[in-house]
């Protein structure tokens, strides 16, 4: 149930995003202020200091009234606003350089905490790679990890179903507004993940599919997910935006090998050639996922202060334990010892640690989850 305060304030973002207000501006002004809601009352001299000027600010301080239709997804008890001001706003979110200000939810929105691996590949899957997915996310899902995917023809498809089939929910990152479906003959598939998983976007309800759209769709996938596997990719595909952007927050980036003869394993090659894991079973990537998984899970069960909802992530049983401390490790107290009060990018902790991107990622991850490091635009700094 939605409290009063929570709709005011989800009111103000609503207000905040149909003005056009930049990003930027958007989450320091929130930031200082606390709140959505609150930031709305700053000065104007305020606005335009942190570089909102122009037509906004005029449409912000005109008043026009939200429309009907916002309004109305609003009040939907399965319908959440997740903004920047939420604590319920994903961690593994926030990392990213440009995380959303604002996330709309259809279903529920506790999944967005849950270890997520994303599962993409080609909207033209052969029947191979199709069978792969399935077969990957039905693995994951098996293992406690949340499979996240685009709803998007073939690989996504494949792979949601896979996750819904062996009863376990899905997250589904869509392009446009979580009350349209594309492609069309989703619905079905849609309305499914809406009861047993979520649907996710950053635009307003109401918006319709825009080429523009789907890198911006694909950078959140990779930002909720601990990880993203390519099953099928060619040269030039949407699914190696999604591994880049995944690579660049410092996740990790598994890919199916393929025949040399099939144009769809052309990407996942590709990536194996530039560091990503080549991976023939799912085993694999829950192993390399696991233990930061626990360590998210374990926020999450402080968070929601209830155990059943903390998922289990199975690995083999030859794994390494998972090190409950691991600042007790010399890496991790040589990476706090490298870390100031003042925001660092990730290569200078390369040059600082000679530690590589991956293992600082991880451990940075760990820290962060704990509260021993705070995030911001990709920056890293003591807490």
């Amino acid at each position: 149930m939605h409290t009063q305060g929570s709709i005011d304030n989800a009111r103000a973002w609503i207000a905040l995003i149909r003005a056009g207000v930049a990003v930027s501006a958007l989450r320091t002004l929130v930031d200082e202020a606390g709140s959505a809601s609150a930031a709305l009352g700053l000065p104007d001299a305020r606005w335009r200091q942190a570089g909102e000027k122009g037509d906004a600010l005029r449409r912000l301080r005109a008043g026009e009234p939200i429309p009907t239709a916002d309004l109305a997804w609003l009040e939907h008890d399965t319908h959440h606003l997740l903004g920047w001001d939420d604590p319920d706003y994903p961690a593994l979110l926030r990392r990213i350089a440009s995380p959303s200000p604002v996330l709309f939810v259809e279903g529920d929105a506790d999944l967005l905490w849950h270890p997520q691996v994303a599962v993409v590949g080609s909207r033209h899957a052969t029947a191979g790679g199709t069978d792969n997915a399935r077969d990957f996310a039905r693995a994951f899902a098996q293992a406690g990890l949340v499979v996240t995917s685009g709803l998007a023809e073939g690989i996504d498809a494949a792979a949601h179903l896979a996750a819904l089939d062996a009863q376990a929910p899905t997250i589904a990152v869509v392009a446009t507004g979580t009350d349209i479906t594309y492609p069309r003959h989703h619905a079905r598939l849609a309305a499914r993940i809406r009861e047993h998983g979520a649907i996710v976007s950053e635009f307003l309800p109401g918006t319709p599919p825009s080429r523009e759209h789907f890198p911006r769709r694909n950078r959140i996938i990779a930002g909720l997910a601990l990880g993203t596997l390519v099953v099928e990719a060619a040269d030039r595909s949407g699914a190696l935006i999604t591994a880049r952007l995944a690579c660049e927050t410092g996740r990790e980036v598994f890919a199916v090998p393929g025949s040399i003869h099939n144009p769809l394993a052309r990407g996942c090659h590709r990536l194996i050639r530039q560091g990503a894991a080549l991976v023939e079973d799912a085993r694999e990537v829950v192993e390399a996922l696991a233990p930061v998984a626990a360590e998210l899970a374990d926020a999450l069960r402080a968070r929601l202060q209830a155990p059943e909802f903390a998922p289990h992530i199975a690995a083999s049983s030859d794994s390494p334990p998972f090190d409950p401390a691991p600042t007790a490790d010399p890496d991790h107290s040589h990476v706090l010892a490298a870390l100031g009060h003042d925001p660092v990018a990730i290569d200078t902790l390369v040059a600082r640690t000679g530690l590589t991107v991956p293992q600082l990622s991880s451990m940075l991850l760990l820290m962060e989850l704990q509260g021993r490091v705070a995030v911001e635009h990709g920056r890293y700094a003591r807490r």
